[in-house]
């Protein structure tokens, strides 16, 4: 079954949309000893890494990516919550 992009997309996560339409992608699994993660990079960098909080939902935790690459696009700035930085 094929899918349109266009009716598919997803209106609160436009900077995911954004980033996946550049050639980017996004990540969500564990990264030992991180039981989950989110991350996301362009075609040559990272531009986010969080790291699930407790009790986040997977949905909440989506929502905070697509704001993290909202900074990066907005401000040049990288959220890495798994460096430290």
């Amino acid at each position: 079954m094929a899918t349109d992009l266009k009716s598919a997309q997803c209106r609160n996560m436009k900077n995911i949309e954004a980033l996946i339409a550049d050639g980017g992608d996004i990540t969500i699994g564990a990264i030992y000893p991180i039981e989950c993660a989110a991350t996301a990079a362009d075609n040559h960098n990272t531009v986010a890494m969080l790291v699930r909080r407790e009790n986040e939902t997977l949905n909440a935790l989506i929502k905070r990516l697509d704001k993290a690459i909202g900074k990066f696009y907005d401000n040049d700035e990288i959220v890495d919550e798994i460096n430290g930085d």
